[in-house]
């Protein structure tokens, strides 16, 4: 529902309901290879991967179900720290596989993750 006078009410382009439209973080890595075996614990796998040349950094996809996440070892795309939220219907088993409880906040149970870069998961049920 669009109200009047808002910014979405005057927005040029607008979601007509006829694509699937996502948006995929982009976390920092300096070594791509063990976030990928990090991020698997959390049920990710590599969908694809791309390196101007050998030598050159690693830009990584990896998926769970429709969530994607971009792992990116070129130094100017992301910043470390960064902080997502992942809405999973498995909070109590990824608690279990990282060995943590899962937490009770205001909003919901959660739990928080830090990746071997330090980047900040934080999940809560879907």
């Amino acid at each position: 529902m669009r109200m009047p006078g808002t910014h979405a009410d005057r927005a040029v382009v607008r979601n007509d309901g006829l694509v699937d439209e996502q948006i995929t973080p982009i976390l920092r890595t300096d070594d791509a290879e063990t976030a990928l075996a990090w991020y698997a614990r959390l049920g990710f796998a590599k969908e694809w991967e791309h390196r101007f040349e050998l030598g050159f950094p690693l830009f990584v996809s990896i998926s769970r179900g429709p969530m994607r996440i971009f792992l990116s070892e070129h130094k100017g795309d992301a910043r470390p720290d960064t902080l997502v939220y992942l809405s999973v219907h498995d909070i109590d088993a990824v608690a279990t596989e990282f060995g943590l409880t899962v937490q009770q906040a205001p909003w919901g149970p959660e739990v928080e993750l830090r990746d071997p870069d330090g980047n900040r998961l934080r999940i809560g049920p879907a």
